[in-house]
This record gives structure tokens, sequence and C-alpha cells, in this order.
């Protein structure tokens, strides 16, 4: 077997079936062959800008932030772990949360999840909800009762 053998064919010819100069369309129409054109939907529909949402988006002058607990609560969640005896992590560990979640929560920067703050009002025994935050948590007449 030589070399070069001349059967063998490494590429297809890129013109079979699709035509895509507008010189190609146009010969084939002209020669009555099939021409089929599509446009895409929202082809290069990027070069705007963006349009009006833009615009609405420049004119925004409210700054967007998440809610965030209240620094007092923080202060209610330190007082209590600490009338516990428990480090941030021993309270993080009763609770199955991250370490990280009760310092930001301490520090005031954290935002609010009511589970996570029922979960730490029933470790430390002190109210973070509701209108008698920093109350101690029990007596509300809701739990169980004791014969």
């Amino acid at each position: 077997m030589s070399q070069f053998d001349p059967d063998i064919v490494l590429r297809k010819n890129m013109n079979s079936g699709k035509a895509r100069s507008t010189g190609a369309v146009n010969q084939a129409r002209r020669t009555g062959g099939a021409v089929e054109t599509s446009q895409k939907y929202g082809a290069g529909g990027n070069k705007g800008g963006g349009g009006m949402d833009a615009a609405k988006l420049d004119r925004e002058t409210e700054e967007l932030k998440h809610k965030s607990v209240d620094k007092n609560v923080g202060k209610l969640i330190a007082q209590g772990r600490a009338a516990k005896g428990y480090t941030q992590k021993e309270l993080a560990t009763k609770i199955n949360e991250k370490p990280q979640i009760i310092n930001e929560y301490e520090q005031g920067k954290g935002i609010p999840n009511q589970q996570i703050l029922g979960k730490i009002e029933r470790h430390i025994g002190v109210k973070l909800r509701g209108k008698n935050i920093g109350q101690p948590l029990g007596g509300g007449g809701g739990g169980k009762k004791k014969k």
C-alpha cells in the first residue's frame, strides 16, 4: 500500500446541503433548487444594552440590602450563651448549625432565619422574637403540661 491513497476522503465538502452566502442562496433560487431560510428568534439581543430595564436600574436610587439580625438580639444571644456556659462552637453544635452562623448573629450581621432563632431560643432559654424579647423562655402556656 502506498502512502497516499486517492480513494480516502479526509474532509467533506463544506457546501454540501447548506449555503451560507447570499450569492449561493440566489444561485439556488435561479436554478430552482430548494431554499430554506430561517431567522433565529432574539438573535443578537445583547447589542442594545438591555433596553428599558437598564434605564430603570440606572434610575434606581435605593440601596438594596438583606435584612439582618438586630444588634440587640445579637447581644441577647451572647448573654444567654454565656449564662449557660456555652462557647459559640458548642451552641452551634447543639443546634446543628455552623459556628459562623452564631458569630454572625451575635455581631448583628446574620440574615434572620426563624428556624435558627427558634433553636437558639430553646437552647439559651431567652426569647429572641416577638413582643417579649429578652424575657426568659417558657411559661407561655403553649407547650407540654407537666402533671
